[in-house]
């Protein structure tokens, strides 16, 4: 069987459809859902089991989780850029991953799970390597954390360890992340309830709303999580999960507006507290995910968005 955690978020929950696309419904369905409604994203999906965050925990623990693991798919983590607390970041970002990977090396089970390309920070440079990796906030250096302890760990092992740096992602059954969501989406909300679009002003040498992106679309990500998690291959690796291109927010806000036929853009000054912590540029570096064996392209921006306003256009 398969563990997913994260299952009722964003990719998560992208994961365990597409598992069941695939004939695939043995999956154990992780997470925490005691502050919002993202348990709906579960509604239309077939799972075997559900196991609160720390029913998972203290089961491994103490050695009762007594089930025969395939792979499992981490994506559950706090993911709010903005949170100061560092030691609820770290306990949730990294202590329980590591219980989790410690767990898929005594199962054999494939290990999937989501880095950020916020370990990247104030770089230029989006290349996999550790003079590029300048976190900015706590988030950023908590999943720098745990790649360090993953490439500490794993040596040789009997299957697929593979930790994926996922870029800007967006897409359908996001709305619960509230203002963790994506820019494409906050960018759709505001059109609809303001007919406009608030983007900051310039930053470092950007002109206002020039300010770029690798926006990736969230089948995307769920494709590259498959390809390492349910092939017979031992890859071991940390990779960057983007499309390698790199879009500005004034290109995506007119994407959004085209297809809206409505909105315009506003540029608002970026608040002080924000600005020091700022990624103004982002564009993945794909050549050790290819090297590794995904062929498969990307999206393009104007077709993911396409596919995600005509979705949350039906939730209207």
């Amino acid at each position: 069987m398969y563990i997913v955690t994260g299952a009722a978020g964003f990719i998560g929950s992208h994961i365990v459809k597409e598992l069941n696309e695939r004939g695939i419904n043995d999956i154990i369905a992780v997470d925490r859902l005691d502050k919002s409604d993202k348990f709906k994203n579960l509604c239309d999906r077939t799972i075997l089991d559900y196991f609160d965050a720390q029913e998972l925990s203290e089961a491994i623990q103490k050695n009762s989780f007594n089930r025969k693991v395939k792979a499992i798919f981490h994506q559950g983590a706090c993911s709010d850029t903005t949170e100061a607390n560092g030691e609820f970041m770290m306990k949730n970002n990294f202590s329980f991953s590591k219980l989790l990977l410690e767990y898929a090396l005594t199962q054999k089970a494939a290990f999937i799970y989501a880095s950020s390309a916020a370990v990247y920070g104030s770089s230029k440079n989006f290349r996999e390597t550790q003079e590029n990796e300048l976190p900015l906030n706590v988030y950023g250096y908590s999943k720098l954390a745990f790649d360090q302890y993953v490439k500490s760990r794993v040596k040789d092992p009997d299957s697929s360890v593979v930790g994926l740096r996922y870029f800007n992602v967006y897409g359908e059954r996001e709305i619960y992340k509230g203002k963790m969501a994506s820019m494409i989406y906050q960018m759709y909300k505001q059109i609809k309830e303001t007919s406009e679009i608030r983007l900051f002003e310039g930053s470092e040498n950007y002109a206002p709303g020039e300010q770029s992106r690798d926006f990736v679309y969230v089948k995307d990500i769920v494709d590259v999580n498959l390809f390492f998690g349910l092939n017979d291959r031992k890859t071991h690796n940390i990779l960057n999960c983007g499309t390698g291109e790199s879009r500005t927010f004034n290109e995506a806000a007119k994407i959004v507006i085209s297809l809206l036929n409505k909105g315009k853009i506003t540029y608002i000054k970026m608040p002080d507290d924000i600005r020091k912590k700022y990624q103004s540029y982002t564009k993945a570096d794909l050549n050790k995910l290819r090297a590794s064996g995904y062929e498969a392209s990307f999206s393009s921006l104007e077709d993911g968005v396409k596919n995600c306003v005509k979705y949350w256009e039906k939730l209207n």
